[in-house]
């Protein structure tokens, strides 16, 4: 894997998280066994090298009593504009019945079909 950071949004996640660790003053150890992910895992988490699953950050966010849908939002997961609480997202992201592969498969879907529809709202000659 190239060393380098993923994603501006991993970055920002990772400094969230450093910062809601610190202040539940938890060590990185500490949290990464309460979450039951490694703890070098964790750390490149925190650096920005690696980007977490849902269900990994669903893990630490309970591990460190927030809100889950706060640390999808800051790993671009979901985006402001869904509205959190009732969004399709958060159903797939909340179902314990579906893999990790099966809840990503169906975010994939869900979102090219919003934006095939996007596109086909689109007048005629616009060529965003």
């Amino acid at each position: 894997m190239a060393k380098g950071k993923v994603g501006k949004t991993v970055e920002t996640l990772g400094d969230y998280l450093r910062e809601q660790r610190t202040s539940a003053q938890l060590s990185l150890r500490q949290l990464a066994e309460l979450a039951g992910v490694s703890n070098p895992y964790l750390s490149q988490i925190e650096r920005g090298l690696r980007k977490p699953s849902a269900e990994v950050l669903q893990q630490i966010a309970k591990a460190l009593r927030i809100s889950a849908e706060q640390l999808y939002l800051r790993a671009g997961i979901l985006s402001p504009e869904d509205g959190v609480g009732g969004s399709v997202e958060l159903a797939v992201l909340n179902d314990t019945g579906l893999t990790e592969r099966q809840k990503q498969s169906l975010l994939d879907v869900y979102a090219s079909f919003l934006a095939l529809n996007a596109a086909e709202q689109r007048p005629a000659g616009d060529d965003r």
